[in-house]
C-alpha cells in the first residue's frame, strides 16, 4: 500500500510549475555577443598588475586576523574532561 501511495506522490511531485527563468534575463543581455576566449596567463597577469589601495590591503589584513582569532578559538576541545568521563561511564541501566 505505501509503493503505490509513494509513486502517486513523486508522479504528482513532477507537475510542479516552475518559475518563469524566460524572463529573468532582459532581452538586451540575450541579444549580447558571447565574450570572447582568452588563455588564462592573459587573466592572470591583468591580476597581477592591479593595484589594490592601502584601505583595502589594511581591510584584508584586519580580516585576515579576525579570522586566525576564531579558527584558533575553535581548535579546543568541545567536551570538557568532566563531561569526557561521565560520558565513559556510559548510561546507567534500568
Amino acid at each position: 500500500m505505501r509503493l503505490p501511495a509513494a509513486a502517486m506522490i513523486l508522479s504528482l511531485m513532477g507537475c510542479a510549475q516552475f518559475p518563469a527563468l524566460d524572463d529573468a534575463t532582459s532581452t538586451h543581455a540575450a541579444d549580447a555577443p558571447y565574450p570572447d576566449l582568452v588563455p588564462v596567463e592573459t587573466i592572470l597577469s591583468a591580476a597581477a598588475s592591479t593595484q589594490q589601495s592601502p584601505q583595502t590591503a589594511s581591510n584584508l589584513t584586519a580580516r585576515v586576523a579576525a579570522l586566525r582569532t576564531r579558527a584558533g578559538r575553535l581548535q579546543g576541545r568541545v567536551v570538557d574532561s568532566a563531561t569526557r568521563q561521565r560520558m565513559r561511564r556510559g548510561v546507567p541501566v534500568r
